[in-house]
């Protein structure tokens, strides 16, 4: 964990709770602080953002966390994001997350319980969706799993395989790569995860091996061995994130992976902390080291700057986005400022 942030942060919102649309921020290269820049409100609840280049240069994409599930691109090269085009709808509801694969734009669309790709022009605007698959099952939770839920779509590192983490099944869909000419996702196959786990996230090791999924609806972290040529994921243990138990309902929502692979951050809503794990060298084994305060309250999105030095936590109803100096020896995190952004949801770079 070597090196100093610099350049600007995107960080989304929920405009339907009184939030901005998407921020962007400087960051300050030496001590990582964020300072507002301006803002661009032109969809609503842009809760999800992701960076990505067309032929101009960099272009930042957000969901519209809506029943009408949408997704809007943006020209990200001067100061504040200027629209590029219409909000292009997803097919499915309220996504709440994204990810760039192949020539594509994937989604996770939570309301509808599928998962969509939409092709992506030579300068990175979406087309209407080639194809929206959706999910079946559901899990033991009374309210939250009546049916399916996917919660995050991310490519493998390999490129070869997308991977669905759906809360409402307690299950980890694995599709075969997009096909080139029709964008399709294929099912390859599904890990099912302890029920009532409720996955949210999942983050890889740096090695590509292994995967840890993040339960939201109990608060523990499912190891997960990787097999990319078979396109396999395996479960090989589970660490709670409260081994003594809590006082107040959590839902654990963002892990983090550090690029030498010897932690994994974890945020946790309700207590409003980061969890800190230690990794073992080859990846399979995760201990729950302490637990931290993460500077708000409901951290919605945790991330890692691109140097490795710090974590940035979207703490969506205390309304700001914190950054954590990171310890390079021993891995804890400590609150060092914030940005007051109302209805905080996501942190992205670009």
């Amino acid at each position: 964990m070597s090196g100093s942030a610099a350049g600007r942060a995107f960080i989304g919102s929920f405009t339907s709770a009184g939030g901005p649309g998407i921020v962007v921020a400087d960051i300050d290269p030496r001590t990582g602080a964020l300072t507002w820049a301006g803002a661009v409100k032109s969809v609503a609840d842009p809760s999800y953002l992701a960076v990505g280049h067309g032929e101009a240069g960099p272009v930042l994409y957000a969901v519209s966390e809506t029943v009408a599930g949408a997704v809007a691109a943006y020209d990200a090269t001067g100061a504040v994001p200027r629209p590029l085009g219409d909000p292009v709808q997803v097919g499915g509801d309220e996504p709440t997350h994204l990810a760039l694969a192949q020539g594509y734009l994937l989604t996770a669309d939570y309301g509808s319980g599928s998962g969509s790709a939409l092709p992506l022009t030579a300068e990175g605007l979406p087309l209407p969706p080639s194809a929206v698959l959706p999910h079946e099952g559901s899990g033991p939770h009374p309210e939250r799993q009546r049916s399916p839920h996917a919660h995050q779509i991310v490519p493998d590192p390999t490129g070869r395989w997308v991977l669905g983490v759906d809360l409402g099944t307690d299950s980890v869909r694995i599709c075969c790569s997009l096909d080139e000419r029709t964008g399709g996702l294929c099912p390859h196959g599904a890990t099912a995860l302890p029920p009532g786990t409720g996955p949210r996230h999942l983050a890889f090791h740096p090695s590509g091996d292994h995967a840890y999924v993040l339960g939201e609806l109990r608060p523990t972290v499912t190891v997960c061995r990787w097999d990319a040529v078979a396109g396999a994921l395996r479960t090989v243990g589970e660490t709670p994130l409260f081994p003594g138990g809590t006082d107040v309902p959590v839902q654990p929502s963002a892990p983090v992976v550090a690029p030498d692979g010897r932690y994994l951050w974890a945020a946790v809503r309700g207590t409003d902390t980061v969890a800190v794990l230690a990794l073992d060298a080859s990846g399979e084994r995760a201990e729950l080291v302490t637990v931290v305060p993460c500077g708000g309250r409901w951290p919605r999105d945790l991330v890692l700057d691109p140097a490795g030095r710090r974590l940035y936590a979207a703490n969506e109803r205390s309304g700001e986005v914190t950054w954590l100096d990171l310890d390079t020896a021993t891995g804890v995190p400590h609150p060092a400022g914030s940005l007051p952004v109302v209805a905080a949801s996501s942190v992205a770079f670009g």
